[in-house]
């Protein structure tokens, strides 16, 4: 359920060096270039941006596309019935929200099936296989995330329900980043503004110096309406790009940050 839109890069990129430092003269200050050695210590220690904030589907997990082998097939009903059910605003806002849990969402989306498929059991059948289905996560985002968390703090910023946290562990994804910023947990889901502060807050970071990376266009645009820079995901090579600057800086962080 994602659109796609052009890659949107905030124009609020956070301040850099221009190669220019003071130096004292005979007659007191004055601004002259660095020479290669000084510039390249310099941009060894600058870093471009002091967190990241990751979405977490579309960008390090994937679900599986519609097909004929999915779950609406399988079980004779028409192609969309589970997703419109499921992802209804009315049943998944809610959930994402933190206004009802994960078990009550699919409880009620049960209670919509039945009324489809004219079986309570055969709806539980369905959501019992739906809610067993793993997302495929790409090792490539996660080994770059790795690597950065080495230089900036790493969040995962997520709309998702209380389910979330348990499905990261499922899949080994519990110990990526620093901190996990789930919708469900905080009350508001993305693009609302309050999604990014709180975000930023976690992390310990000014708002101007956070990346915040995401396969949904509206997301992107919120973000860099409250001051981020942006990156709206379509490929592995698109967030190799924005994050080579800050991969560049080869500064640890210290401990604790």
């Amino acid at each position: 359920m994602r659109w796609a839109d052009e890659v949107l890069v905030s124009s609020k990129s956070p301040p850099v060096a221009e190669g220019i430092s003071e130096r004292p003269g005979r007659l007191g200050s004055r601004r002259q270039p660095l020479d290669n050695h000084h510039r390249g210590a310099l941009n060894m220690t600058v870093r471009p941006y002091d967190a990241v904030l990751c979405d977490i589907d579309g960008v390090i997990r994937h679900w599986p596309a519609p097909g004929p082998d999915d779950l609406d097939h399988t079980h004779g009903l028409p192609a969309g019935t589970l997703a419109a059910a499921a992802f209804a605003p009315s049943r998944l806002h809610p959930a994402i929200t933190g206004e009802v849990t994960d078990e009550q969402w699919r409880s009620a989306v049960v209670t919509d099936l039945a009324a489809i498929c004219g079986s309570t059991d055969r709806a539980r059948s369905i959501v019992a296989a739906w809610s067993e289905l793993m997302p495929r996560v790409d090792q490539k985002v996660v080994s770059l995330l790795s690597r950065i968390r080495e230089v900036a703090t790493v969040a995962l910023v997520s709309n998702a329900t209380t389910r979330l946290e348990s499905d990261l562990a499922r899949q080994g994804l519990d110990g990526l980043a620093d901190a996990v910023v789930n919708s469900s947990r905080i009350g508001v889901a993305k693009p609302d503004p309050r999604v990014y502060l709180i975000a930023a807050e976690h992390v310990g970071a000014p708002i101007r110096r956070c990346l915040f990376i995401d396969d949904t266009a509206a997301n992107v645009v919120a973000a860099r309406e409250v001051g981020m820079t942006a990156l709206h995901y379509r490929q592995i090579e698109d967030l190799q790009e924005a994050l080579s600057g800050l991969l560049a800086s080869a500064t640890p962080r210290a401990q604790g940050q």
